[in-house]
């Protein structure tokens, strides 16, 4: 069954690779979705698939690239219906 939640990465998760890291979780848990910078500077993401793999994208998130300090993550549904997994223009 495939889920489909919106992520808000708080801290310092902007200019360490973060966008690229979510990218490369993504295709290693199968996941698709987008991953995008915002600029109050959090990081906004959408991931869809199975519950398994978005759980395991969500504990990605919290860990985040070496160089990222993550505070805290917002979890919410999310909606739409993706092919991949895209990094999106600054929202």
């Amino acid at each position: 069954m495939k889920v489909c939640k919106h992520l808000t990465v708080h801290g310092r998760v902007q200019g360490v690779g973060f966008r690229y890291y979510m990218i490369h979780k993504a295709r290693e848990h199968g996941v698709t979705g987008w991953v995008r910078n915002r600029r109050e500077g959090t990081v906004e993401a959408m991931v869809q698939g199975p519950a398994e793999a978005v759980e395991a994208m969500i504990a990605c998130a919290k860990r985040g690239p070496s160089q990222a300090r993550v505070t805290r993550v917002e979890v919410s549904e999310g909606s739409g219906d993706y092919l991949e997994f895209d990094a999106l223009p600054t929202g």
